[in-house]
């Protein structure tokens, strides 16, 4: 490739707009925030490849981290951003529709990848310290008088995966059916305080928390490192796995030739170092080593993914978040 041969410095941005960010991505927070857990993981990982990759090729690159004035996850692609690569895990079917970014026959590059995503996550629940209304699991935040804090399905990607892992952990329990997943949503979400983590966090208003496992540790770390000893994480029996996709926008990609070193970002992530700092900012890791090391802060459960219980986003989109769709009934209630 030309950049190569002239060995000049390559700048690649990388989106870092992933459901464990949604919340950040829908709403203003400072580069700091707890609440952008993948900009601080994104920030770590390219110092890294950076640095992995002048070892490999004698070659300085510039990784910057895209950003978009709409604040919409896919709309961080179609503002029409120099965006190369992706780390997303929702909606990649609205890149699909726009061709010219990702081809209908997407997939994750390079195609030998085990997985589609390289590490995962899980919605837990965020609780006050010592659980004193002991929510154990998620039937328990169906009781009478419990608060729930949870953004909205409606335009929160972060309150549809919370939505989803509560279906999926119904439609799981002995006897159940579509009508008493759907009844169990509808109690869990009559129970809703607030869609505001910074009330919960901040405000104390609410009992628990529905958050992603990673974004939990990172609220509990921070708020330590103020001198508070507040929460505690619960990890219900059953959960979904959130899994953030990477992928290429192929035709930035290609317009300015940097597919080489998107296609070995990509391939860095799987690498046991980046899988082990993934595992450093509480994402679960696909690599069994690098999983062992940070074991003790992943408790086991039962996982589901949302191919399993609900055929994929698009699927799940239509059925549960369309307009006429099942939440906006629960609303209407």
């Amino acid at each position: 490739m030309s950049f190569i041969k002239s060995r000049i410095a390559s700048i690649v941005f990388i989106s870092l707009i992933s459901l464990g960010a949604a919340y950040a991505a829908l709403h203003t927070f400072s580069h700091s925030s707890v609440h952008d857990p993948a900009r601080v993981l994104y920030a770590d990982l390219n110092d890294a490849f950076a640095t992995h990759w002048k070892a490999r090729t004698g070659i300085d690159v510039s990784i910057r981290l895209a950003q978009s004035t709409s604040g919409k996850p896919v709309r961080v692609i179609l503002d029409g951003l120099n965006v190369t690569t992706l780390a997303l895990s929702y909606d990649v079917d609205a890149l699909h529709e726009k061709g010219q970014f990702i081809p209908n026959s997407w997939k994750p590059l390079p195609q030998n990848l085990p997985y589609i995503s390289p590490y995962t996550s899980t919605i837990v629940f965020l609780v006050r310290k010592g659980n004193p209304k002991e929510l154990n699991d998620w039937n328990d935040l169906l009781r009478p008088g419990i608060e729930v804090i949870t953004p909205d399905p409606k335009i929160s990607e972060s309150g549809r995966w919370n939505y989803l892992a509560a279906w999926g952990y119904a439609l799981r329990q002995p006897g159940s059916s579509e009508a008493t997943a759907l009844e169990f949503v509808r109690k869990l979400f009559a129970n809703v305080r607030s869609p505001a983590t910074v009330d919960f966090v901040e405000r104390d208003l609410g009992d628990v928390l529905l958050v992603w496992e990673n974004e939990a540790h990172l609220l509990i770390q921070a708020t330590s490192a103020g001198g508070m000893d507040n929460f505690e994480i619960i990890t219900p029996s059953v959960s979904i796995v959130a899994e953030p996709t990477v992928s290429v926008v192929d035709a930035l990609t290609d317009r300015n030739s940097t597919r080489e070193v998107v296609v070995a970002y990509i391939a860095y992530l799987y690498t046991p170092q980046a899988q082990n700092i993934a595992g450093k900012h509480f994402y679960r890791p696909r690599d069994a080593q690098a999983g062992a090391k940070y074991a003790n802060q992943f408790p086991a459960l039962e996982l589901f993914t949302i191919d399993d219980v609900f055929g994929g986003w698009r699927q799940a989109e239509k059925i549960h978040f369309a307009k006429g769709g099942i939440f906006e009934q629960i609303q209407s209630d």
